[in-house]
């Protein structure tokens, strides 16, 4: 298995995704045309921006098998994660799709982990069970041994944390943590817990409009719907920002 924790590892990855990067959105209703994702992601890649996001759900959207053609698709994007839903494959099979992905596209991917909601594992037959047991455990199980093995190459990890006791295990075993939409202090209170050289993609949601009063009521709308409702869902402009050490 890859060497992955380490400085180097984390540097490269912060590196790779720059300052910020913009989430793809997702449907819960409609597949998304592969074809106008190729599309976006090379406009994106074009006026500059250095990273690229996805999500996953369980479902009929893979999001390592989406990576695999957007990363194709361009030249120097960077693409992570946001995030591979842990009940969607097996520990050594994430491991194994992640790290052909980052042999065949060095410094371009990062794979970030989620322990996502309980509906999620009952939907493949699996126990939620403790959110902090089953992510240490899964994390732990990436790196049994399998024939073939995997490609022996570094795949950044990090892993969606939105409260402290999950941020500390992000930077126990893993290269960083993803928080997503919450509120801008969290910011700050993330980057205590996880210590000073971890990663620290945070997930924000914001609505691109020239007049900020209505700008701001949708924001406080969707807000109040995204508590319901998972990230991501259609008519969210998500950006993610990695934070400064």
């Amino acid at each position: 298995m890859g060497s992955t924790g380490t400085t180097t590892v984390i540097d490269a990855a912060r590196r790779a995704l720059g300052p910020v990067g913009v989430t793809l959105p997702v449907s819960f209703t409609t597949p998304l045309s592969i074809d106008l994702q190729r599309e976006a992601v090379g406009r994106l890649e074009r006026v500059g921006y250095q990273a690229v996001w996805t999500n996953e759900v369980i479902g009929g959207k893979d999001a390592l098998v989406q990576l695999a053609v957007l990363l194709s698709a361009t030249e120097r994007l960077a693409f992570g994660t946001s995030i591979a839903n842990i009940w969607a494959r097996q520990p050594q099979t994430m491991h194994g799709a992640a790290a052909v992905l980052a042999q065949a596209h060095p410094g371009r991917f990062v794979l970030g982990l989620g322990v996502g909601h309980p509906q999620q594992a009952a939907d493949v037959g699996q126990e939620f069970g403790s959110p902090l047991v089953t992510m240490r455990d899964y994390v732990e199980r990436m790196a049994a041994p399998t024939q073939p093995p995997a490609p022996d190459v570094a795949v950044p990890r990090i892993i969606a944390a939105n409260g402290p006791k999950m941020l500390a295990l992000a930077g126990e075993i893993a290269d960083g943590a993803l928080p997503a939409v919450q509120p801008p202090e969290f910011t700050a209170q993330a980057r205590q817990v996880l210590g000073p050289d971890k990663l620290l993609v945070v997930g924000l949601s914001v609505v691109p409009d020239s007049d900020r009063d209505r700008a701001r009521a949708i924001a406080r709308e969707r807000v109040s719907a995204s508590r319901r409702t998972p990230p991501g869902w259609p008519g969210w402009a998500t950006r993610t920002r990695t934070s400064p050490r």
